[in-house]
């Protein structure tokens, strides 16, 4: 079993248009609403991929309520702690030109200190009662935590026995580091805003010496580069960019790595795996989708290189 964790949930709203124009209006080609937050987007790849998954998390208010029923249409197993006040939502717009999205967040509501006792005290009553293997913690904090909140809840998953898997960003993915998360997954600008430095081998460095054990750094279009505290680095990347919606790929790219972390699979299997899931999450239009199909047909593609 893997349980992700979304301390920051949020009502994922897409609008679909033909090209983003600042300072004009836009008709919209197409409209989805959906349960999102970077966790839950984690559970639902891993929900279509057949994997045992829990998502966990805080909602509060009508906007959790559609978070909720959402999810539990789409058969996504849940367990989410009550807030106070009303979940947040985000507007993704994708534009059909340039194939890309622009994004805007709510920061969320904010969340005092018995709140988050209440979320954690949930968090380890859920992976006592089930066999977990992963604990994934993605995504940004509500406001009002410290930046190390998420360390608690990595002594929380290792207390447990299971191995823990971090993506988050700057001060809070610093923050996190203070546990030792068996495994942090930043893109190369979040580990830029984390450590100082874009150079992938020097920023890896930086976040070892903070408590970083494994290290895996997406870079978009060039792939991912994962260096392992034991082991041969590995580069693996598709031989061409997609065109799509790339919202939703770092969150397939851990859904792969937490599902190979659960089963046991090698390093080298888990990378392919990687880049194949985020791959084929750039097809789909809304962000928490994959097609097993997909996976399987760009997955014999992946290009790989050992370091």
């Amino acid at each position: 079993m893997i349980v992700t964790v979304t301390a920051n949930p949020a009502l994922d709203i897409t609008y679909e248009v033909d090209e983003l124009v600042p300072h004009q209006s836009h008709r919209i080609a197409a409209v989805r609403q959906r349960a999102g937050g970077k966790g839950v987007n984690v559970a639902s790849v891993l929900t279509r991929m057949g994997r045992p998954v829990i998502a966990t998390g805080i909602v509060a208010g009508a906007v959790g309520d559609e978070i909720r029923a959402d999810l539990e249409a789409r058969g996504v197993a849940a367990r989410f702690v009550d807030g106070v006040s009303s979940s947040r939502r985000t507007v993704n717009v994708v534009s059909a030109v340039h194939g890309d999205a622009t994004i805007f967040n709510e920061p969320g509501p904010e969340l005092t200190r018995p709140g988050w006792e209440s979320f954690v005290a949930g968090l380890d009553s859920v992976l006592a009662e089930v066999a977990v293997t992963v604990v994934v913690l993605s995504g940004s904090l509500p406001p009002g935590l410290p930046d190390d909140a998420y360390a608690e809840l990595v002594d929380v998953g290792h207390a447990h026995e299971a191995r823990v898997v971090v993506d988050a960003d700057g001060a809070v993915l610093r923050g996190a580091l203070r546990s030792g998360p068996d495994l942090v997954t930043p893109n190369r600008a979040e580990l830029a805003r984390a450590t100082g430095t874009r150079d992938v081998a020097a920023g890896v460095t930086a976040l070892r010496d903070l408590g970083a054990r494994d290290v895996l750094v997406s870079c978009g279009a060039d792939g991912l580069v994962l260096m392992p505290e034991q082991g041969p680095a590995w580069h693996a990347r598709v031989p061409a960019a997609l065109a799509g919606n790339p919202t939703g790929a770092g969150d397939a790219l851990v859904a792969a790595l937490a599902a190979g972390l659960a089963s046991g699979s090698t390093w080298r299997r888990t990378v392919q795996d990687a880049v194949a899931w985020s791959a084929a999450a750039v097809l789909q239009p809304i962000a928490g989708e994959i097609d097993p199909d997909d996976v399987a047909r760009l997955a014999s593609q992946v290009l790989m290189e050992a370091r």
